[in-house]
């Protein structure tokens, strides 16, 4: 199953395997691409506990009725970048935390129990969580860590109402993703597999939708050029590539970071086992509290 935020890699997906049924999570309609028998679509609002632990509900319903089979894996692919850290949930979370960090947790624990092994898990982040320019182009400020408990809560970050605060919230909760990948991979039970997915720059996929005037700006002027170069991709060749990550194409190992077509080392920051525990306490303590 997948939750999307672009249509290709779910397309790619069914036109290679005849046999796949995907399970969307979208928020509204998707893409024509995404319907037909071979689909089934959920409504979940990632930016909500109670949306998504609906939508992880329905796809339970699901799988005990019959009318799927046990999963085969999840990818996680949706992300939002924002023009401050100021933006709030209604649950009370920074929004970028929330959609980029919280949601794959509550995905994650709510699905894994539904698969059958071997399965892959698979969690979309970004180089930018490197904080250096040969990663980001100076675009992107690098990552900031604090507590798990702040990083959750609006205006963790100096100058919270900027742009800058709201790039370095995406870049953190890119981090923060990472260190999630590291602790479930020491917790998912045998035959279940999990990795990290960099997609590298990929201009046109509305990621920057919500980063304001100057983000969309960066996007759409100075990013899209470099499609035509490798140091990005379009669409449609990101989705081929996440569609070979998503089908075990590239073989990698449980905590696995894979940049794009090979696995490589994520950034010496985020192997860190004491954050990833915390980190994990924090989102375990937000989603059994969600079903207090």
């Amino acid at each position: 199953m997948r939750r999307v935020r672009s249509s290709h890699a779910p397309s790619e997906l069914l036109r290679r395997e005849p046999r796949l049924h995907l399970v969307v999570l979208a928020r509204g309609e998707p893409g024509k691409g995404l319907r037909g028998p071979r689909v089934t679509l959920v409504e979940a609002d990632l930016a909500s506990r109670a949306s998504t632990a609906s939508a992880v509900d329905a796809i339970r319903t699901f799988v005990a009725g019959g009318e799927l089979p046990p999963l085969a894996g999840f990818a996680g692919n949706a992300g939002v970048s924002l023009d401050d850290a100021l933006h709030t949930t209604a649950d009370g979370h920074e929004t970028t935390f929330a959609v980029n960090v919280l949601a794959n947790h509550l995905l994650i624990a709510g699905l894994v129990p539904l698969m059958r092994a071997p399965a892959r898990v698979l969690v979309t982040v970004s180089d930018t969580h490197f904080g250096d320019f040969r990663h980001s182009g100076g675009t992107m400020p690098p990552p900031r860590w604090a507590a798990p408990a702040v990083l959750a809560r609006p205006g963790a970050f100096p100058d919270p109402g900027s742009a800058t605060a709201g790039r370095t919230a995406y870049t953190t909760s890119k981090l923060a993703a990472i260190h999630l990948v590291h602790e479930w991979a020491r917790r998912l039970p045998p035959g279940t597999t999990i990795a990290s997915y960099n997609p590298g720059l990929v201009p046109r996929t509305g990621l920057s939708r919500d980063a304001g005037a100057v983000g969309r700006f960066m996007m759409r002027w100075l990013s899209a050029p470099l499609a035509l170069t490798p140091l990005a991709d379009t669409p449609a060749a990101a989705g081929r590539k996440l569609a070979d990550a998503v089908l075990g194409r590239v073989v990698a190992p449980s905590g696995a970071y894979v940049d794009r077509t090979r696995v490589v080392p994520s950034s010496a920051e985020s192997y860190d086992p004491e954050r990833e525990r915390d980190l994990w306490d924090h989102l375990e303590h937000l989603r059994t509290s969600a079903d207090a």
